[in-house]
């Protein structure tokens, strides 16, 4: 995992809007996240992810047959950030390939990428999620300043104006990258991902969605999205509560079904970090105890793409991800999608 070192704490962020430190708390769970700095796209975040995976995995770039990169955040309109993390990694001709499923994207990667490899088509694959959300942020320097601490002058009337009007959403969010490397086990000690179940209801795409930018929008930009902040992404945070802690844990408990497998034999949970009270809400619904969830939002926010890559590594890293026992991965994002997946580790 990478993520920036500009870190945003909710007493900063109460500088730049109308909230404090006890609102973000009470309604997200959180208590920072990093930002990116100006010049940290989200293709810079991802290639620093991917070189430490790699180094991880004890491999070379040029061992990795595809790229399979994640994010809604992606450096330019087109080209995605496949190719130019590609390019980061001196690679000239590997197959790379972009996923906009937002908040669902990493956990319908590593579909992809288990189907690419149990298809004999890839046998060796480099999974990216990363996101640069401080990107959405019409913020001044002088403003940014005062946001990482660097400053503690007062931040400008229409700055202020603009993170008040946009602060439902603006304490949520936060950057970083997360990878996986994936290969194909031959060795049959049954290690490694199990399966998939993922889901789509496009009837509910107004529930998360960027009304500007797009064929719909015909033309695609205007002078006026800007102004009318047709930019920033609409989230409906009730009806995307409901169907979070409806949708996940019934597809948790159908993916189990799906390897003969229940909820007693699950030893971890592993959810997309959009808000630790919707993650509280079904760790409640499925009757999991403390010691089998892991959660990280409180010190990153939501990072979208990254969050499960993020939350995976940690959870390694602390020993709660333990040889032989069974993970689970679930999200729900934007489109809307959610799923949920099984590795034995």
């Amino acid at each position: 995992m990478y993520v920036p070192d500009g870190i945003v704490t909710n007493e900063r962020l109460s500088r730049m809007m109308d909230t404090t430190d006890e609102w973000i708390r009470q309604r997200t769970g959180i208590e920072q996240r990093r930002f990116a700095r100006a010049g940290q796209s989200s293709s810079i975040l991802g290639a620093e992810a991917a070189r430490r995976a790699l180094a991880d995995a004890g491999l070379e770039a040029g061992e990795v047959d595809l790229i399979v990169f994640a994010t809604m955040t992606p450096d330019h309109y087109f080209p995605g950030n496949g190719g130019l993390l590609a390019r980061a990694l001196g690679l000239a001709t590997t197959h790379a390939i972009d996923i906009r499923m937002q908040c669902a994207g990493f956990l319908s990667g590593l579909q992809i990428s288990d189907a690419f490899i149990r298809s004999g088509t890839a046998r060796r694959i480099l999974l990216v999620g990363a996101e640069c959300h401080a990107s959405f942020f019409s913020w001044s320097t002088e403003d940014w300043a005062v946001l990482f601490g660097d400053s503690d002058a007062p931040p400008s009337e229409a700055a202020r104006a603009w993170g008040t009007e946009h602060r439902d959403r603006a304490v949520i969010f936060g950057d970083g990258a997360g990878a996986f490397v994936l290969e194909a086990n031959d060795s049959g000690d049954g290690r490694g991902f199990l399966g998939f179940r993922m889901r789509t209801d496009g009837g509910q795409w107004d529930k998360l969605y960027v009304p500007g930018g797009g064929s719909a929008s015909f033309p695609y930009f205007t002078p006026g999205m800007y102004a009318e902040n047709r930019t920033i992404p609409v989230v409906e945070g009730r009806q995307v509560f409901r169907l979070a802690t409806t949708a996940m844990p019934e597809i948790v408990r159908e993916v189990l079904a799906d390897h003969g497998c229940s909820l007693d034999d699950l030893s971890l949970l592993l959810m997309h970090q959009a808000n630790l009270r919707i993650n509280e809400a079904v760790q409640k619904h499925l009757g999991l105890p403390d010691e089998r969830v892991y959660n990280n939002i409180q010190r990153y926010g939501n990072t979208t793409a990254a969050t499960l890559p993020l939350v995976f590594h940690e959870a390694k890293a602390l020993g709660r991800v333990r040889p032989g026992g069974l993970v689970g991965f679930t999200a729900l994002g934007a489109g809307v999608h959610w799923g949920a997946g099984l590795l034995r580790a």
